[in-house]
């Protein structure tokens, strides 16, 4: 493995069963970059989410995080491992009976033995990060979405992690949160210098803030490279996708029977 790459995928395939899910794919994420991986509903997005975060084990292949080839660690070193990534999941999965200081302070208490005052300390800076000092005493169901979203971006950051996952972290945001989460995407890398994966189909917002881009399509592989590169694809099934374009490689029709001769049998 590299040492300029944080995160290697080699020929890694998953199943669900006999359903294939993810196949042959490889990727090479370097260290301090903000990288997304894109794709429709069904992709395999989340699959390689989970199998970076050792949730999942790949079927085939390797996964390398941080040097550690991720297939081979047991439960103890796929804990020891997370403790070093921050993840924001979709919609923010705050807990909900506690208060916003509590959510953020719960890794900190979890997983440190930090007195209180230094916990207090360190968890006002981390909302202070993203604009939410002053709401540390709210409970979650006091927050709008955007806040929500914020207040779980702080948890995620609680650890200074050195990789941050998003998965979705833009979807049902209005656009003012939408830009909020944005910036402190992009802010948060910079000033942690951590390594960003975001999983998203927000194609606009997400190639605005990241660095690269990994395209999926029925959970192979099919595109990747910058921004500019992945606007500028003559690939029509990215270019469907980049655009939202009405009808494409991605048919608007599920398939069927031509219309005249259904019609002409329900006569």
């Amino acid at each position: 493995m590299s040492d300029n790459n944080l995160i290697e995928i080699k020929d890694v395939s998953y199943a669900y069963g006999t359903r294939p899910i993810l196949t042959g794919i490889n990727m090479s994420i370097r260290r301090g970059s903000t990288v997304a991986i894109m794709g429709i509903s069904g992709s395999g997005k989340t699959t390689l989410l989970r199998l970076m975060a050792g949730v999942m084990k790949a079927k085939r292949g390797e996964v390398w995080v941080g040097g550690q080839l991720v297939n081979d660690l047991d439960q103890a070193g796929i804990y020891k491992m997370r403790r070093r990534l921050g993840m924001m999941f979709q919609f923010g999965a705050l807990f909900t009976d506690l208060s916003v200081f509590d959510n953020v302070a719960f890794q900190m208490r979890e997983h440190t033995d930090l007195p209180e005052a230094m916990i207090r300390d360190l968890v006002l800076m981390k909302l202070h990060a993203v604009g939410l000092r002053g709401a540390h005493k709210l409970m979650p169901a006091e927050l709008s979405g955007g806040m929500a979203r914020r207040v779980a971006l702080a948890r995620a950051i609680a650890l200074d992690p050195m990789l941050m996952l998003y998965d979705e972290p833009f979807t049902g945001l209005d656009p003012i949160a939408m830009g909020i989460i944005s910036n402190l995407i992009k802010a948060l890398n910079a000033a942690l210098g951590a390594t960003s994966i975001v999983v998203t189909h927000d194609v606009q917002e997400a190639l605005e803030v990241v660095d690269y881009v990994y395209y999926l399509s029925d959970g192979k592989m099919v595109a990747h490279g910058t921004p500019d590169e992945i606007r500028n694809s003559v690939d029509p099934l990215v270019r469907q996708f980049v655009y939202g374009e009405f009808d494409g490689p991605v048919a608007y029709q599920y398939p069927s029977r031509k219309l005249a001769d259904d019609l002409r049998l329900s006569a």
